[in-house]
């Protein structure tokens, strides 16, 4: 079984796939964040340094979900290859900071990959508004995440919601986390658990 856990900067992604890997002893399978040698480039130069970004979150993506698919585990996974194009890449090129001719050359190589692999068996979208984002990001303390703008978030909150209501590649379960502490408090986390169970018992 396939889960994927995707949401915006911030919206509690990496957290809530470590915890419900733990409860439900599904392996986890993370976004290369640290070790990704282009990222903190790109916040400092974001158009010279985007087309890079992008393919490299792209291959260590397709990677994951070959890894996935092969492994015969029960997996849940921080983050889609459908957010690399339809979010991030998207608004890089609505923001002038990925070139026409790059967009296009990464589409091209999307969509290829696109073809080989299949949809999460569920999908868990993590919505969450700008004050909770700005407020979880700023807890993480991440240098290269320090000058991230309001509106660059923003712009991926539009793109989140866009592609989240017209998803149809699977089933998907939309949780609203502004008014949740699932860390903190275990009764939030229950209420998670309990919209998860739900969908999962579709599943067989």
């Amino acid at each position: 079984m396939h889960i994927a856990v995707t949401g915006n900067i911030g919206a509690g992604k990496t957290t809530l796939t470590t915890m419900l890997a733990k409860h439900y002893n599904w392996e986890a399978q993370f976004e290369d964040v640290d070790h990704n040698p282009y990222l903190e480039d790109f916040y400092k130069d974001m158009s010279q340094w985007s087309f890079a970004l992008q393919i490299y979150f792209l291959g260590s993506r397709f990677r994951q979900v070959k890894e996935i698919r092969e492994s015969g585990k029960s997996v849940i996974q921080d983050r889609t290859i459908y957010e690399d194009a339809y979010i991030f890449a998207e608004n890089l090129n609505e923001m002038d900071l990925l070139s026409e001719r790059d967009f296009k050359n990464y589409n091209s190589v999307f969509n290829l990959m696109k073809s080989f692999v299949s949809a999460p068996d569920l999908l868990i979208y993590l919505r969450a508004e700008i004050p909770t984002l700005v407020k979880q990001i700023a807890k993480r303390g991440r240098d290269y995440e320090a000058e991230m703008s309001i509106d660059y978030l923003q712009k991926l909150n539009k793109k989140y919601d866009k592609w989240i209501n017209n998803y149809s590649e699977g089933k998907l379960l939309v949780i609203d986390v502004n008014d949740l502490d699932f860390v903190s408090n275990p009764e939030d986390f229950g209420f998670i658990l309990e919209r998860i169970d739900a969908e999962l018992n579709g599943l067989f």
